[in-house]
């Protein structure tokens, strides 16, 4: 029996999209298509949401506001995220955060290459820009979207903290949050996250996140379908932490 979540604000939901293509791979489960992706902005807004950026979200997460709505995030930086994703968002009336990786502006997606997604076009600084300067957020994603699990501990400040001066060095903008590549995480690998500045960063795992829980592993919900009911399913119930 799948439980409805009627208290006022004891968790909110954090949505992972990653591209934005019209025409997705059926192998390709991080694919939504723009329709699928504007009714589910759609939904969001019939009932009653508000999309937020992490970094405009972080007063609801500790607990300082009271308020409905959705974390909006998109990672990897796609071109399709900026062709497709923005104009629904500002039609909306939503904010969004995109994770870059540092090393990959520009250029297309080599990790995971054994994904539908492998070969996508990633944003260049120009693009990149043109997304913050919209009104969204720009957070990090590594140097290299390495697997931090296997880095040694200098290795692991040169992807995570390397890779947040480059992103500023080159936009020119702020980056306070942070996306594990993979969604890998543990407890030293946030702990050198936090300690690189990052406000809040995000993983893979299932789940709403939890007001006053750790803003260094927070858990999200990936979008991978464009269904209407699946997707309202994430945002009024704990069915996915069950599955999880």
């Amino acid at each position: 029996m799948v439980t409805v979540d009627r208290s006022p604000s004891p968790t909110y939901p954090i949505l992972t999209y990653h591209h934005i293509t019209p025409s997705p791979h059926r192998s390709d489960r991080s694919a939504i298509s723009p329709t699928g992706f504007a009714r589910h902005m759609w939904l969001l807004r019939r009932l009653g949401y508000v999309g937020l950026s992490l970094a405009m979200a972080l007063p609801y997460l500790r607990g300082e506001r009271v308020g409905r709505i959705a974390i909006l995030t998109f990672d990897d930086s796609y071109v399709d995220t900026l062709e497709h994703a923005l104009p629904v968002l500002l039609h909306r009336g939503f904010s969004a955060t995109c994770y870059a990786v540092s090393r990959a502006i520009g250029q297309v997606k080599t990790w995971n290459v054994a994904s539908a997604g492998s070969g996508l076009l990633l944003m260049s600084v120009d693009q990149l820009m043109w997304w913050h300067q919209a009104g969204m957020e720009i957070g990090a994603q590594t140097r290299s979207h390495a697997r931090l699990t296997a880095c040694t501990a200098r290795q692991l400040r040169n992807e995570i903290a390397g890779g947040r001066q480059e992103l500023q060095q080159r936009l020119g903008v702020a980056v306070s949050q942070f996306s594990y590549p993979f969604g890998e995480v543990n407890d030293r690998i946030a702990a050198t996250v936090r300690e690189a500045g990052f406000a809040a960063a995000v993983t893979a795992r299932q789940g709403r996140a939890i007001v006053g829980g750790d803003l260094w592993q927070l858990p999200r919900l990936a979008v991978d379908q464009p269904a209407l009911l699946p997707f309202a399913a994430k945002l009024l119930t704990h069915h996915e932490e069950r599955r999880a």
